[in-house]
This record gives C-alpha cells, sequence and structure tokens, in this order.
C-alpha cells in the first residue's frame, strides 16, 4: 500500500469529538486496506487498559487499537496522566507510574524535554511499523499559555510531519469563531499544517449549512473535508464517565436491576458496558441510598482512590446502606477498589494514596488490603473456582494487596491459568475481583444472574460483546465515510508540501 502522511485530529476545544473521529478513522483505513495504528502523546484520564505486555495506556488509544484491529501497546499513548485530586495526577510513562505530580510543577518548562523526547520516540518507533498513523490532539490546539510545554498537539505534529484536521463541534455553537479563531492564534508554521477542517456533531437538515461551508473555507483558506452529523444509535466506549449518573434508576419488571455505586474517583466505567447491553439486564449508576434498596445487585467499581472513596462512603451513608441492602439479600460485587472496600480493612501507612492510613472496609469479605507502591498492569485469563467454563479473559491495574484476614479460610473467585488465584467469594452474594473486564464474559454475567433465573423467564438471552463492537466500529466507520470528502482526505494524505 503507498505510504500515507500520519494524520492529526486536533479540536477547537475539549470534548469536540476527536477520540471518536479517530476510532472512525482507524477503521476507514483499515477498511481500505491499510495497516494504521492511534497515536496521542498524553492523555489524562481514570479509565486506562492493560497491554499485553501488562503495561497501561489510556483506554481512549485501546479502543482506537481495537478499532484499527492491532494489538494496543504503550507507544499508542506514552504518557497517561491519571488525576488523584484537583490538583495532583499519577503520571505514568511508558506504561509504568513515575510518580504523582502537581499540575503548575508538571506544566513548568523545566523537565519538559525528557518527556518531549519520551513521547518522540513512542512516536518513531509506531511510524516505523503502522501506516498511517492516526493522532489525536488533546484539548484546543491554540492555548498560547501552555505553548511551550506542549507536548500533545502542533509541536508533535511537526514532529511527525502531520497533516492536521481540525474538529470543530458545531452542536455547542460558535462554531465559527472558534475555527477561524484557533487558527488565527496559530503561528505562520504551525498554521501550514492544518489541512482541512471538520465539523462535527451537526444536527437538523444539512443544506442549511451548506453556505456557512463555503464561508468557513473562504475565511481560512483551508478546506472542510466534512460535516459529520450527530448519532443515536452507535455505541462505542466513552473516555469519561459525566454521563453515567443520567442512566435511569427506575427498577425493571422482569429484568435484573444492577446499581453500580457512583464513586468520585471511579476508574473503568467501562467494565460495565456490556452489562448495559445485555437484554437481561436493566443497569444504573447511583450513591442515592434508597435508589440502592431497588437494585437485586450492586457493584462497587475500581476508585483512583480507594481510601478516599471508602471514606466518602461512610460519610453520606451508602456503606450502611450497601451493608443493609446485603442483609436483606441483595448481591454485592466489587472489582479492584471496589473489592478492597469490602474487605475488614485497607491499610496505607506509606501514604501511597494520601493522608489516611487506615479505614475499616465495609467487613463483606474476610480479607485485609495493605497499600503498596508498586503498580499491577497486566492481562490475564482465568476460570471461575466454584462453576466449570472456559478461560475467561480480562486485566489487572491497581496498587495493594489483598489476603484473607487471619483464620478466614481461603476462598479465591478465580483461578488463573499461571496458577494464581484472584479475589474471594463468601457464596453467590458476596465477592470480590481485581481483574477488570470480568464482565465481558458471557460465562461470568451467567453466573452472576443465575441465581434469578426466575425473574428471566421472558429477558432473552446473553449477547457476544466482541461481535458488538466489531458492527459499532463498522457503523462508525460507514457514518464519517458518508460524510466526509474521503478522496481529498487521501490527496492531502499523499501530497508532498
Amino acid at each position: 500500500m503507498e505510504k500515507l502522511h500520519p494524520i492529526m485530529f486536533a479540536g477547537t476545544g475539549s470534548d469536540v469529538g476527536k477520540s471518536i473521529i479517530a476510532a472512525a478513522f482507524c477503521r476507514i483505513f483499515r477498511q481500505d486496506g491499510y495497516c494504521p495504528a492511534p497515536f496521542k502523546a498524553q492523555n489524562m484520564a481514570l479509565n486506562s487498559y492493560a497491554t499485553p505486555e501488562g503495561l497501561e495506556i489510556g483506554r481512549a488509544q485501546a479502543v482506537q487499537a481495537e478499532a484499527a484491529g492491532v494489538p494496543c501497546h504503550t507507544d499508542m499513548n506514552p504518557l497517561l496522566l491519571k488525576p488523584s485530586s484537583d490538583h495532583t495526577s499519577q503520571v505514568v510513562l511508558n506504561g509504568r507510574p513515575i510518580g504523582n505530580r502537581d499540575a503548575y510543577d508538571y506544566f513548568r518548562v523545566e523537565g519538559r524535554d525528557e518527556l518531549r523526547r519520551e513521547v518522540c520516540a513512542a512516536y518513531d518507533r509506531l511510524s516505523a511499523r503502522y501506516n498511517p498513523v492516526v493522532m489525536e490532539g488533546a484539548g484546543s490546539i491554540s492555548e498560547i499559555n501552555l505553548r511551550d510545554t506542549d507536548l500533545v498537539n502542533l509541536p508533535m505534529a511537526l514532529h511527525a510531519g502531520a497533516d492536521v484536521i481540525l474538529v470543530g463541534d458545531i452542536d455547542r455553537g460558535g462554531v465559527f469563531a472558534s475555527v477561524y479563531g484557533s487558527l488565527l492564534l496559530l503561528r505562520p508554521h504551525e498554521r501550514e499544517r492544518i489541512k482541512g477542517i471538520l465539523i462535527n456533531k451537526f444536527r437538523g437538515d444539512i443544506r442549511l449549512f451548506e453556505p456557512g461551508i463555503k464561508m468557513l473555507e473562504e475565511l481560512c483558506g483551508i478546506p472542510v473535508i466534512g460535516v459529520v452529523p450527530y448519532y443515536k444509535e452507535i455505541y462505542i466506549e466513552e473516555e469519561d464517565s459525566l454521563a453515567l449518573a443520567t442512566k435511569s434508576v427506575q427498577a425493571e419488571l422482569g429484568k435484573v436491576n444492577i446499581a453500580v455505586v457512583l464513586l468520585r474517583h471511579l476508574s473503568n466505567f467501562t467494565d460495565f458496558n456490556v452489562l448495559e447491553r445485555d437484554p437481561r439486564i436493566h443497569l444504573f449508576y447511583t450513591n442515592n441510598t434508597d435508589e440502592l434498596a431497588k437494585a437485586d445487585i450492586i457493584l462497587i467499581p475500581g476508585s483512583k482512590s480507594t481510601l478516599a472513596d471508602l471514606h466518602e462512603l461512610r460519610r453520606n451513608g451508602v456503606a450502611q446502606a450497601i451493608i443493609r441492602a446485603h442483609r436483606e439479600g441483595t448481591t454485592v460485587m466489587g472489582i479492584c477498589g471496589g473489592y478492597q472496600m469490602m474487605g475488614q480493612e485497607v491499610c496505607d501507612p506509606d501514604h501511597v494514596e494520601g493522608e489516611i492510613e487506615r479505614l475499616p472496609g465495609l467487613g463483606l469479605l474476610p480479607v485485609s488490603t495493605h497499600m503498596t507502591g508498586v503498580k499491577v498492569t497486566r492481562q490475564v485469563r482465568f476460570q471461575l473456582s466454584t462453576v466449570n467454563c472456559q478461560l475467561l479473559e480480562g486485566y489487572e491495574i491497581h496498587m495493594g494487596t489483598t489476603v484473607p484476614t487471619q483464620g478466614a479460610p481461603t476462598s479465591p473467585l478465580n483461578l488463573l491459568e499461571d496458577g494464581r488465584t484472584d479475589g474471594y467469594i463468601v457464596d453467590r452474594t458476596c465477592m470480590g475481583t481485581y481483574i477488570h473486564g470480568i464482565l465481558d464474559n458471557a460465562p461470568f454475567i451467567d453466573f452472576l444472574l443465575e441465581p434469578f433465573a426466575d425473574k428471566l423467564a421472558d429477558a432473552g438471552k446473553s449477547f457476544d460483546y466482541h461481535q458488538f463492537k466489531e458492527e459499532q466500529y463498522d457503523k462508525l466507520a460507514d457514518h464519517v465515510r458518508s460524510h466526509v470528502d474521503l478522496p481529498l482526505i487521501y490527496k492531502i494524505l499523499t501530497t508532498h508540501d
């Protein structure tokens, strides 16, 4: 195949749809016979993923790699910031945490050269293996106050020699000003890299915007390569959890009602995507004690700050509501940080997470957790310890070790392929695990729902999540393909400057 220039989707601001557009083009290039790979030099997200090598990257780049049909790798997201408070983040470099940094210190000019060398080296390795590299910017390309410390937008595009497509969100309003203003704030050599404009999230009759396309092209001197309408019936994993609280909490008859506890530092919320699609399940997210009482199953998710979230659950009465619900017959299961919270105690004598050294847990599992500075990141294959089934798949991303308390029987939930064990199960109504993605496995969901068989006579069967995701990537690619000038894009990506 002809060698294409790298392409970067940069934005006029945050949340304009860069990640989804990049995923769409990863699938489009794959469909057209190329071997693309995603790249984002620096990502900020609590939703992360473990690579096959057992290293950590942002979930968005893992999704884009899936759309491209290639294994995810740390070179696709060499720098990941995982916020641990309003002012500090854990810095993950090439898949491994290198410490917590205050935002002010992180964005200082001093010390940026080392990080810049690392992200550029990651891009260079990726570029040697894939064609094209589909790059994603972060936030706005025109944050002139951060120009000297920017690692992810135009400095990265200039290093790569990428053709930049500027993405504007028309749904939020002001798209003409945001596109034109973004371009006007760039320096001449930066503006030369912008080869096209893509208008995203359009609603209504697109013919009404046709005069606006011409005006924008005349104003900016850059072609509009497409106007992509807003979509509703395509489901791609999201990067943040802002919309979770809007899920309906009204209990539904004939389904198993599952509540996910809405933690302040909730991470890896994509653990529950399959449950949202399962016709047997009504899933909702809440931290309301009355709403938790409506659930047949309560899931306590992962957390970036287990002790802080445990303290908050005790303060707002949610901890007591979970314990009461379990006493009355509700199944409770914890994943990662949620598993740690379900134990007898969580100890942090070395202040890995913060100032809290110890908190009592919910007391539902006879285990104790000790926080450590070493992060475990790995993909795993496993079987349920209590049910014969095929090997299941998932991944671990956690700090801390959890062991049975003195005198408690050994009762792992899972048996790992390499001989290790994971989690703890008291009975079918009380269990915990470190494995993210455990709910992506149909046999485990069947295991979780089996006690509720009497409610599910007419609710249908589980579905193939892998096939579902492949169909969604194809639908996304078809949607974007039909609303952009793809011949023009290929011309841009093959024309020498």
